[in-house]
């Protein structure tokens, strides 16, 4: 594989960042996890303003290259690849050790990506099946301490959560996402994807105004929903409200849509809602990419 690393396509073996650069000594860094189809990123205009709001949050607007994607088109020629993931870094750059950053950036930017398979109708899932969920003591860091609408590479909010899979889990396999929830017990997020559940009244996403990161998927299948006229909430739910539901799933831009199993062991499942939901998503990638 070859990589994308401040300008230079390079073998994976050479792709290194300084031991100096902020996004390794702090997590000062943003990013962006795109998925790619036909040869093109998805939704790319959604994704590259979310990463330029992050750098913008993080004080370094300037530092996002306009030739970004240029960038992300030359790492997918380089591999020959057509269908992949994409994850976009942009970090403050290398600067002395201390906490308080330089007024001058010389950013880090870096592509990776690796193979998919394809999307579409004809497509293949990148999941085995269903997701088995579990809800965690670890609680989704408040937006007053760090804003939520931002990707930064500090993701120990996540890691903690999903290292709670783990440990549950013992000597069996751990569930596939864990569920978050705000200081207030509020259902909010997985560590990497967002939440929806369906019940007699319509469909249900926690709001963006609870300390969740809205993704990108998160908005395209809001607005699937409403244009077939279905219902669509969006508020602060409890646990029980989940678990009640007639059908669940979990979006991100790899899984795309992926129902939802189980939570805590009750079984929750795919339904009809979820299945054309996840219809309309292959059709809108298939006439846009294929």
């Amino acid at each position: 594989m070859q990589y994308h690393v401040d300008g230079e396509l390079v073998p994976e073996n050479e792709a290194t960042v300084s031991v100096l650069d902020r996004g390794f000594m702090y997590g000062d860094a943003a990013f962006e996890t795109l998925r790619v189809y036909g040869g093109a990123p998805f939704e790319w205009g959604a994704h590259r303003d979310r990463l330029a709001h992050t750098a913008e949050t993080l004080g370094f607007a300037d530092a996002v290259p306009d030739d970004l994607r240029e960038r992300i088109d030359e790492t997918l020629a380089a591999n020959d690849l057509r269908e992949a993931y994409c994850k976009v870094s942009v970090s403050r750059g290398v600067q002395p050790g201390k906490l308080t950053p330089d007024s001058e950036v010389d950013p880090t930017v870096v592509v990776v990506v690796k193979p998919l398979p394809r999307g579409g109708r004809d497509g293949e899932r990148v999941w085995d099946g269903p997701a088995a969920v579990q809800t965690v003591r670890t609680r989704r860091v408040p937006d007053e301490a760090v804003p939520s609408g931002i990707k930064s590479h500090n993701y120990l909010n996540g890691i903690l959560g999903r290292l709670e899979l783990r440990k549950s889990a013992g000597e069996g396999d751990p569930a596939d996402e864990c569920l978050l929830r705000d200081i207030d017990g509020n259902l909010v997020e997985g560590a990497t994807s967002n939440l929806f559940f369906v019940t007699e009244n319509g469909l249900r996403t926690p709001s963006a105004e609870l300390d969740l990161l809205p993704g990108v998927t998160r908005d395209i299948v809001i607005e699937l929903a409403r244009d077939e006229g279905f219902p669509v909430e969006t508020g602060a739910y409890s646990l029980d409200a989940l678990r009640n539901a007639d059908e669940a799933f979990l979006t991100n831009s790899t899984w795309e849509i992926r129902p939802v199993e189980t939570v805590d062991g009750i079984e929750v499942g795919a339904g009809p809602m979820t299945k054309l939901l996840q219809r309309l998503y292959d059709e809108r990638v298939e006439e846009r990419h294929y």
